[in-house]
């Protein structure tokens, strides 16, 4: 395990009260996601990197919610293991998945 992680993705997990009017991340499955994401990296054998679930990061309304850091990536990450695989590809190292990148 290593203490110097080169990427960090947080993967917005929020569970909003249904009354509220806006969206939420678990209300998509987001969890589960998180989850597939995580273990898809440690399968492919990438060790220097953390997935986490984070808190609201107030972009619900796109789909499920990651950022990838230091270099401030946005995803829109859907419910598809296609898609969980693409951007594991870029955490390993290679370019970004554009396919998924969250549109302002």
């Amino acid at each position: 395990m290593t203490e110097n992680f080169r990427l960090h993705a947080f993967v917005c997990t929020n569970q909003r009260d249904p009354k509220k009017p806006r969206e939420c991340c678990a209300s998509k499955n987001a969890l589960d996601v998180m989850t597939r994401l995580k273990r898809a990296a440690k399968a492919a054998g990438i060790n220097d990197i953390r997935v986490n679930k984070a808190g609201c990061l107030d972009r619900c309304e796109q789909g499920i919610s990651c950022v990838v850091y230091p270099n401030g990536i946005w995803y829109t990450i859907p419910d598809d293991d296609k898609a969980i695989a693409r951007i594991v590809e870029h955490l390993a190292g290679g370019k970004a998945a554009d396919e998924f990148l969250m549109v302002e």
